[in-house]
């Protein structure tokens, strides 16, 4: 029933209409999923090449085997159809052959975070083990808060993949696997720092630990396509002029500027719900992870049959 309840509500997306479809029954379920998943998917449409990448902060070039949704249909994709408190990106970057409701569907999601210039010097410091304890304990404290605001403790269960600094390329990038609740399946998060002179460009995925083959060998490609505008770039910093970040590499991994973190509610295989990916507002995070802000009360999180991703 809630995979059919949750149909129901991506077709009433889809169309826009106060209609509610008729459900289908159990014989042609199947036939009907598919033919409402099938005309979702086809309503996108992508980009391939060289892509201006918003806000002119550079260029991407679309990696051979992924295509582009462009930040407004993102906008309305992350909102409309996935249901997030909040949809503003610089667009998505899918598997070609995958559309953003087929069966075991991942995407990265670009962001740019304008912090300053992050310094990277701590990076060859960094005891992984030891922030890994910090972040778990971290996590841990917020439980309370959490189930409180009437949603499912978080546990960080490790590294999905050890972070990973190429100080040549000024890229970082991590995955955490973390599990909500009770659920048995956990939540693969992956993320992807690209180090500019005046900010962040983020790339983050969600996925089940089973796509971490798929998504990690992406990773190279996915680096290569992205290039800061002249001036923007991480070589072009100059001290006299610029602003430096409070945190370095260890701080962009444990996520200490909550502020600028945010949660989305991602469509995570078949019928399955993730939270996660970083965004970029504070009434997310207390949202889906500190309870709410003063003027809202709590929203249910969406409900799958199985399960439910940065902390």
């Amino acid at each position: 029933m809630k995979k059919l309840l949750l149909l129901a509500a991506l077709l009433v997306a889809h169309l826009g209409s106060n209609a509610a479809p008729t459900l289908p029954t159990a014989a042609d379920s199947a036939a009907r999923q598919k033919v409402v998943l099938d005309s979702i998917n086809g309503t996108f449409h992508y980009q391939t090449g060289l892509v201006k990448l918003p806000e002119s902060l550079g260029d991407l070039t679309v990696p051979k085997g992924f295509r582009y949704l462009d930040a407004d249909q993102s906008k309305r994709l992350l909102t409309q159809i996935w249901g997030n408190p909040g949809g503003e990106s610089l667009g998505m970057l899918f598997p070609a052959d995958r559309g953003p409701v087929s069966e075991n569907n991942w995407a990265f999601v670009l962001q740019y975070e304008g912090m300053g210039y992050v310094k990277d010097d701590d990076a060859a410091d960094i005891n992984y083990d030891d922030l890994l304890k910090d972040m778990q304990e971290d996590t841990e404290e917020g439980n309370k808060e959490r189930v409180e605001a009437g949603y499912e403790p978080v546990t960080l269960v490790g590294w999905a993949a050890k972070p990973y600094y190429d100080k040549g390329l000024n890229v970082l990038h991590w995955a955490k696997e973390l599990r909500f609740g009770r659920e048995e399946a956990n939540t693969l998060n992956y993320n992807v720092r690209l180090l500019g002179r005046k900010g962040v460009l983020n790339l983050n995925a969600v996925g089940t630990p089973g796509q971490l083959p798929e998504i990690k060998g992406a990773i190279p490609a996915v680096i290569q396509s992205v290039a800061f505008a002249k001036g923007l770039r991480y070589a072009d910093f100059n001290p006299d002029l610029d602003e430096v970040a409070a945190y370095g590499i260890g701080g962009l991994i444990a996520g200490k500027v909550l502020a600028k973190v945010g949660f989305f509610a991602l469509i995570l295989k078949f019928w399955k719900v993730a939270l996660a990916l970083v965004a970029g507002a504070w009434t997310a995070i207390r949202r889906f992870f500190g309870g709410r802000t003063q003027d809202e009360e709590p929203q249910p999180a969406l409900e799958g049959p199985a399960s439910e991703p940065e902390a």
